[in-house]
């Protein structure tokens, strides 16, 4: 099925390269809303690294909520939680993942010192492997109820419900398993029903889904093998993409392409079209490239690797490809830059005050390649009909990830309404999954 939008905004314009310059001095990232102004390239011999050092959260310790909104821990001692889906039962899975064995990613003196740098920022420990039942049966807001629903899976990231089987995103592949209302254990061998791009390097592992709203289709995303392609373009076959997976015959396609590293997905209520948050590339500046927002075309191209943020060339990348530079679809909104925005969900049916009532919560896992840290929060773009809201900019729902001295307390990746309409948000250096409604609600 085709997901349709509007046409999108202008390409943004470049500024001058003072601009640049004074984002270097500390100056706030412009990289948010409908059409950002993006300062000129600032490339470094050696790239930025600055990533806070996990911690956890001290005794006590939570999350600040926005005025008018209250948060309190869903479920804790959790390992590594990343992303959520909320069953028609109400239950809510979590799979506890982390990265699969990538022996051929990270070689050389700037891989052993990102190898290090993502180990002090929590992103080390092995994968559990699971997806964890949590049940809140009492309606309290605290899950009184945990079990392994599923394990010995492969890096396991997204996960959707059609009917009677529950399918999952492993790192390499989608695989499915039977599902009746009220499980809470199931020992069923998982089958597969499609490959997705994997192997020794699998830079960007995370694959997340989403069923079509008739249940005919899967779409999954599956982001680059590199930064822009610095490993040449035939290990990014069927990359920095969302494939479109049909349900009855495991047949698959390319639904959209030039995605660099595309993570959640939602569908818009009203125009039925997809939208996903998308990770940009790096290495460019404090102010390149903000990650983004948007809706996705049936057969759109977006760039990745000759271009960023509709036609600006990313003049790294060789050979150049005028050709495909030209079909670039520009975003629709800018979400900052380097803010590692992952989870998304449209917020429509939420119990949140009504200024959330229709729009996107993103949570924001935190950047790594910036001087002044940006992300570490879950946000919410405002929608006015199919698209956000003329020139507003993000409302921050959570804040306080992180502490006065740069540590991370924890940091959100994937955010699911549950079933009474409450914000839950994974955290995956908290080993929580935190609960958001309005101020004095349940």
């Amino acid at each position: 099925m085709a997901a349709t939008s509007t046409d999108p905004p202008a390409t943004p314009t470049i500024a001058p390269a003072s601009a640049s310059a004074s984002a270097r001095a500390g100056a706030s990232d412009p990289g948010y809303g409908a059409n950002p102004t993006l300062p000129a390239p600032d490339k470094k011999l050696i790239p930025t690294i600055k990533i806070a050092e996990a911690k956890g959260w001290p005794s006590g310790g939570a999350p600040t909520a926005a005025a008018g909104l209250a948060v309190k821990a869903f479920a804790t001692g959790l390992d590594h939680p990343r992303w959520l889906l909320t069953l028609p039962s109400g239950d809510v899975l979590v799979a506890e993942t982390n990265a699969p064995p990538k022996p051929d990613d990270g070689k050389g003196i700037k891989g052993a010192v990102m190898k290090h740098e993502m180990k002090k920022a929590g992103a080390g420990v092995p994968s559990a492997n699971r997806i964890t039942l949590l049940r809140d049966a009492d309606g309290d807001g605290e899950a009184e109820t945990r079990s392994v629903l599923l394990s010995n899976l492969n890096s396991p990231f997204g996960m959707a419900l059609v009917k009677d089987r529950l399918y999952v995103a492993n790192s390499d592949a989608v695989v499915w398993v039977p599902y009746k209302d009220g499980d809470t254990r199931i020992t069923a061998a998982p089958t597969k029903l499609v490959d997705l791009p994997g192997g020794t390097i699998n830079h960007h592992w995370t694959k997340s889904l989403v069923a079509s709203p008739d249940g005919s289709k899967l779409y999954a995303t599956v982001g680059s093998n590199s930064n822009v392609a610095e490993r040449g373009m035939e290990v990014e076959a069927g990359r920095a993409a969302i494939w479109e997976i049909d349900i009855a015959s495991g047949q698959h396609r390319v639904f959209a392409s030039g995605l660099r590293n595309p993570n959640g997905m939602g569908w818009e209520p009203g125009s039925k079209a997809l939208w996903t948050v998308v990770n940009e590339r790096d290495e460019l500046g404090d102010n390149l490239v903000p990650d983004y927002l948007t809706s996705v075309r049936e057969g759109g191209f977006y760039g990745w690797p000759w271009s960023y943020y509709g036609s600006h060339v990313d003049d790294r990348v060789e050979p150049k490809r005028p050709d495909m530079v030209a079909r670039a679809v520009p975003p629709d909104y800018a979400l900052g830059s380097h803010t590692a925005s992952l989870g998304m969900t449209f917020s429509d049916g939420s119990s949140l005050p009504k200024a959330y009532a229709h729009g996107v919560f993103v949570g924001q896992h935190g950047s790594w390649n910036r001087s002044v840290p940006s992300g570490y929060k879950v946000i919410f773009v405002p929608f006015d009909g199919p698209k956000p809201a003329g020139d507003a900019k993000p409302v921050d729902v959570l804040t306080g990830f992180l502490g006065s001295k740069g540590e991370a307390y924890g940091r959100p990746v994937g955010v699911a309404l549950d079933g009474r309409g409450a914000l839950l948000v994974a955290d995956d250096v908290g080993n929580t999954v935190w609960r958001v409604t309005a101020a004095g609600g349940r």
